[in-house]
């Protein structure tokens, strides 16, 4: 085309563009303008970015969107049934049943439905669920009677591990057959040790995922009430291991009983006591009332997402913006 033909074209085009602009609303003009430079800057942000890229920005945002809709809490908190309550020290914060879901689930990929027991989980403070060196301790309650600690000194921790390999096996073949990871136990990580005077028990537990290159840990607490037990397990990598074992009296003193409900409660005459012991309470079995054994379940730290962004300062950020608004009261 000849430059004068071109100069032509031109011409005829910007008057077509003028008159339309001359018939348009100024508020139409500055809309459509506003209406197009938004799509053609998000057409550009797509062009630029990679596909992991595009998946690091939509997990940000769903993250964010996430953590902004939970409420941490501090202070004390009485647990649903008001038999027992929680003193949370401001190193620590408290999420509540829903919420805690939500982080087994739909953050660390554990089965749907699998956490419909969750009383709420302790996180420590200045981080959230959503970094990759996050730990959370699970709370649940199980009252099933009195257990009785007559056999706390006589039991042979090395047969129950044993055992407890077993059941696991039975536990991964049921996992892989719905289409998750099989699971192996390890060993101790550390050994059962019950405290007589706060009727606390505690072990720990080195579990294999597939093949996660680091192992899961899952330290138990047990506290040991009238009619029930509190339970509490620690949800960390077994690189953790020194980091919660200094965080474990802290939170073996946040949970106890409410005065009325503690193991010193009990009456044999109006109460009922549970069928099993302290060595079924470390191997993780519960008798139901059917006769039937079940093996307890394992919650494990799985993100369906891999990020290769600082996710952890990302998580930082999260939480400062966060603390503000969350909630000071005392209630669930």
């Amino acid at each position: 085309m000849h430059l004068q033909t071109r100069i032509v074209v031109a011409l005829v085009f910007l008057g077509i563009l003028n008159a339309h602009a001359q018939d348009a609303s100024p508020s139409q003009q500055s809309s459509e303008s506003q209406v197009l430079t938004e799509q053609a800057q998000q057409e550009l942000d797509q062009q630029a970015l990679t596909p992991q890229e595009i998946e690091q920005r939509e997990y940000v945002k769903w993250a964010n969107e996430l953590w902004d809709s939970m409420e941490p809490q501090t202070g004390n908190i009485s647990l649903p049934g008001d038999v027992a309550e929680l003193n949370v020290p401001d190193e620590f914060y408290f999420l509540n049943a829903a919420d805690s879901r939500r982080v087994l689930e739909d953050i660390w990929g554990n089965p749907p439905g699998s956490a419909e027991t969750m009383l709420g989980m302790l996180f420590p403070a200045g981080a959230t669920p959503f970094e990759t060196s996050s730990w959370g301790v699970t709370v649940e309650y199980e009252q099933d009677g009195y257990v009785t600690d007559d056999d706390a000194d006589d039991i042979n921790y090395d047969d129950l591990l044993t055992q407890m390999k077993e059941d696991t096996s039975l536990n991964s073949e049921e996992r892989v057959a719905q289409g998750y990871d099989a699971i192996s136990s390890v060993g101790w990580a550390a050994k059962p040790y019950y405290d007589k005077a706060s009727n606390k028990l505690h072990w720990a537990k080195e579990i294999k995922f597939g093949d996660a290159p680091v192992n899961t840990l899952n330290y138990n607490i047990r506290v040991l009430g009238r009619k029930g037990v509190l339970v509490l397990n620690f949800i960390a990598g077994m690189d953790q291991l020194p980091l919660i074992n200094q965080n474990l009296n802290s939170v073996l003193a946040i949970a106890d009983f409410k005065e009325g409900s503690k193991y010193a409660d009990f009456n044999p005459d109006i109460d009922d006591v549970a069928a099993y012991g302290i060595g079924a309470l470390v191997a993780g079995k519960v008798l139901a009332k059917t006769g039937l054994i079940a093996a307890a379940l394992i919650f494990l730290k799985k993100f369906g997402v891999i990020i290769v962004l600082a996710i952890g300062a990302f998580a930082r950020k999260l939480y400062k913006g966060r603390k503000t608004k969350a909630p000071d009261s005392s209630g669930t």
